[in-house]
């Protein structure tokens, strides 16, 4: 059996590197509902949709449809932005796979 050697710094940052460029679709959620299709189409300029979050309740950042983050809406030079509050926790990843 062949004794494994420890990852020096060099190779672990190789190893990621490769990594960089790999695209990730990153997603903010406000909020979700459920409607159905003739509540759907009767939307127009003007209509609200009521979600299921109360308005200051931290926005969710997922990547890649699982949900990594949390944070608070921002607006930097007229644009919107999120401001990360919270990351997380590798046992709560875990808990959402089930």
């Amino acid at each position: 059996m062949e004794a494994k050697t420890p990852q020096t710094a060099g190779e672990s940052s190789r190893r990621l590197d490769m990594l960089l460029d790999v695209p990730l679709e990153v997603n903010v959620e406000l909020g979700r509902t459920r409607m159905t299709i003739q509540d759907l189409l009767q939307l127009g300029p003007g209509s609200v949709i009521e979600l299921d979050k109360v308005a200051g309740e931290a926005l969710d950042i997922l990547v890649n449809g699982r949900l990594v983050a949390r944070g608070e809406a921002v607006v930097v030079n007229d644009k919107f932005g999120i401001r990360i509050t919270d990351i997380v926790s590798p046992q709560e990843r875990i808990q959402r796979l089930r």
